[in-house]
C-alpha cells in the first residue's frame, strides 16, 4: 500500500419525524467526509408515521450513496441514527414486528448487502444529530 492512497470515512447522519404520528413527515440526511460535510438533503415523504420516516431517511441516504458511490473512495461508512428501534432492527438484534416497516427493512437489507466496503449502524441521542435533524424540520417548515 502507498502513502498516497489514504482512503476515507464516510459518515452519514439520518433523521425522520413526522408532525403528528403519523402526520406530515420528512426524512434528512447529511454525508461528512472525514468530517467535512459533503451534502445534506431533505425529502418531504407526505403523511407518515415517525418509524416509517425515520426508515425512509437511512434507506434514502443509502440510495443516494449507491447512486453516488464512484465519487468517493472510502474504506468505510459509519450511519449514526437517533432511532433506536431501526438501529436494532438494521443490525438484528431486534425483530421487525410491524408489518408496515418490513418492505422497508428487507429493502435496506438487501442494498446493505451490495455494498463494497465495511459500514457500522450506529444509534446515537437526538442532541448529537441536530444537523440531520435541522434537515428534517426545514424541510417540513418547507412544505407545511
Amino acid at each position: 500500500m502507498t502513502g498516497d492512497s489514504k482512503q476515507s470515512i464516510l459518515s452519514i447522519y439520518t433523521d425522520g419525524g413526522s408532525r403528528g404520528n403519523p402526520g406530515k413527515a420528512a426524512t434528512g440526511f447529511v454525508f461528512y467526509l472525514d468530517g467535512e460535510e459533503q451534502k445534506r438533503v431533505g425529502h418531504y415523504i407526505g403523511v407518515q408515521t415517525n418509524n416509517v420516516a425515520e426508515y425512509q431517511a437511512f434507506l434514502s441516504s443509502l440510495i443516494e450513496f449507491l447512486d453516488h458511490k464512484d465519487e468517493f473512495s472510502i474504506s468505510e461508512i459509519c450511519w449514526f441514527l437517533d432511532s433506536k428501534l431501526v438501529v436494532e432492527q438494521l443490525n438484528g438484534r431486534w425483530r421487525v414486528k410491524e408489518v408496515g416497516l418490513l418492505s422497508l427493512w428487507k429493502e435496506c437489507k438487501k442494498l446493505l448487502s451490495t455494498l463494497a466496503v465495511p459500514y457500522t449502524i450506529s444509534y446515537i441521542p437526538r442532541e448529537n444529530n441536530a444537523v440531520a435533524d435541522g434537515v428534517v424540520n426545514q424541510t417540513l417548515d418547507e412544505t407545511t
